[in-house]
């Protein structure tokens, strides 16, 4: 295979336009489509940009009968040299990334609604109305939050599995071809109205979940419309945490690549995340448990606007602890 072969192939492979190739090598298009078309050759620099920028070996670009070979190692080399990410590798993570943030935002979503239906029907059970028992209530309540949790534990592993292979990106400093941090930081500046929208939006939800059951506590509203206000809470929260989840995970991916944040080098990814994750679902179980236990929706709604407003010093509290046991380390 001839160089402007070459050149074609591995191009496509990165699904790169003309255009777009020529101005991540400071050329013009006209001089990519000479290249390709064999009417004219690439200078020495330019080969040794296209090796770095395709992950090959510039062998292999120059002589005919040379085979494909990765320029970049697999894993970091026994002198301390880091791994390289390829552009290849990096639009892979980049595109299993967008479709992890669905599946966690749906799982999320999921985990965040289960009770609903449950609570629904208890509110229904009490004031009975339609007919229906504590005991149907509690039986298909709790069938619907089971299967709910379910499908959300099967999103979580299934989407977890896929991006397995790229833990290293939020754990180990490495470095990126050619190219790769150029492309990153275009998508992740194309990206940033979605996320500040969507982000925005997903926090007002949560803060404006309460207004709702607040309004009928003190309209002193039955107990089932009370009831219901709680779950149409718990729907208005799922919505805004899917957004936010949804968005966060995507920008995410573009601080793991560029190492931004808190994936700076020597400040991988912590366990801030997970705090964050185990704080809601301890509010949500403390809500749930002391609701039914006590029997007074019209009050325990104050659980929500209080986890609230301490949701940042906690977080900010794990923080500074991971860091100072990772400091000690």
């Amino acid at each position: 295979m001839i160089l402007a072969d070459k050149i074609i192939e591995e191009r496509k492979k990165l699904g790169l336009s003309q255009e777009e190739l020529a101005e991540k090598l400071s050329v013009s298009r006209q001089a990519v489509s000479k290249w390709e078309s064999a009417q004219s050759v690439p200078d020495l620099q330019k080969i040794i940009a296209m090796s770095e920028l395709f992950s090959v070996t510039t062998d292999y670009l120059l002589k005919d009968d040379a085979k494909h070979e990765k320029s970049e190692p697999d894993v970091a080399d026994s002198d301390g040299t880091l791994r390289r990410v390829s552009m290849e590798e990096a639009n892979a993570f980049m595109s299993v990334m967008r479709s992890q943030s669905k599946a966690a935002a749906l799982g999320v979503l999921l985990c965040v609604l289960s009770p609903v239906l449950l609570i629904f029907l208890a509110g229904l059970a009490v004031e009975k109305i339609g007919g229906v028992t504590e005991t149907a209530a509690c039986v298909i309540g709790l069938a619907a939050l089971f299967i709910q949790v379910a499908a959300a534990v099967f999103l979580f592993v299934t989407s977890g599995s896929r991006s397995e292979r790229f833990g290293y990106l939020e754990t180990e400093e490495f470095e990126t071809a050619y190219g790769v941090t150029g492309l990153v930081k275009e998508k992740n500046a194309a990206y940033e109205p979605t996320y500040v929208r969507a982000l925005s939006l997903g926090i007002v939800l949560c803060v404006l979940s309460p207004l709702p059951l607040i309004v009928a506590a003190l309209m002193k509203a039955s107990d089932a419309v009370v009831v219901s206000m709680t779950a149409l809470l718990l729907c208005i929260v799922a919505v805004g945490v899917y957004m936010i989840v949804r968005v966060s995970t995507v920008k995410e991916s573009y601080q793991i690549l560029l190492q931004e944040g808190e994936y700076r080098r020597k400040e991988k990814k912590s366990a801030v995340s997970a705090v964050s994750a185990a704080y809601w679902c301890i509010v949500t179980a403390g809500y749930l448990a002391w609701s039914f236990i006590s029997n007074d929706w019209k009050s325990t709604w104050i659980v929500w606007p209080i986890a609230g407003v301490l949701c940042v010093p906690v977080l900010t509290a794990a923080k500074m602890i991971i860091k100072d046991e990772e400091r000690d380390k």
